[in-house]
């Protein structure tokens, strides 16, 4: 059985303003360096194989923090990039809602039947999320992995290893610089191989539980 930890990078200036960043190489702010560096300590104490991490930055350094802790070099794979926002990228949130307002409707209502002008829908990306995570998972078979990505990239790839249809894609949370985690169990024979969730969106690293509706239980 192998484990992947998946990690979203943490805090930039653009999550705070809530502007679109999608391929933008928006760096962490002081406060995602902070997250990035309790991520890496978190995980310090387990025998990494390799880590993985989008090209984008801010994904980059935070796996740098993780992989500083066991002496490996981060990887990049284009299939863990950001989403492609098109026109969008650049833009609050709040501009997008006056813009664009039958499309950032439809992007709250039905994101799955979104495609951003000039770029990708969620369907795009979790077609080539899943492909990365199947090929990096056989890669590593049996082995324990990190893979640092993105809000929509982490999204997909969990709706995708738990059957979810993308239209659920509100339905699952991914703050900054949290932590998922997934055993892969190669098949044998007439079995198929399988993912299993073990943690989702799991932030006690840098956010400790201050109530139980934080707890995961």
């Amino acid at each position: 059985m192998g484990n992947i930890f998946l990690v979203r990078h943490g805090e930039t200036q653009w999550n705070l303003g809530e502007i679109f960043r999608g391929r933008a190489d928006v760096p962490l702010n002081e406060r995602g360096r902070e997250q990035a560096e309790a991520v890496g300590r978190a995980l310090a104490g387990l025998d990494f194989n390799a880590v993985y991490a989008s090209p984008l930055s801010r994904a980059v350094e935070t796996a740098s923090k993780i992989a500083a802790h066991h002496g490996i070099e981060v990887m990049t794979d284009e299939g863990l990039i950001d989403i492609d926002y098109g026109e969008w990228e650049g833009i609050p949130k709040e501009e997008i809602k006056g813009r664009y307002a039958d499309l950032y409707g439809r992007w709250m209502k039905a994101p799955n039947e979104v495609v951003f002008p000039g770029a990708e829908s969620i369907l795009d990306v979790r077609e080539r999320a899943f492909e990365a995570i199947l090929r990096l998972a056989g890669r590593h078979a049996g082995e324990t992995i990190a893979l640092v990505s993105h809000r929509v990239v982490n999204k997909m790839i969990l709706a995708a290893v738990m059957g979810m249809d993308s239209s659920r894609f509100w339905d699952i949370e991914q703050d900054t610089a949290c932590i998922n985690v997934i055993r892969y169990v190669k098949g044998g024979g007439k079995s198929e191989d399988r993912f299993i969730i073990a943690k989702v969106n799991d932030t006690s690293p840098i956010k400790p539980y201050s109530s139980a509706a934080d707890a995961d239980f």
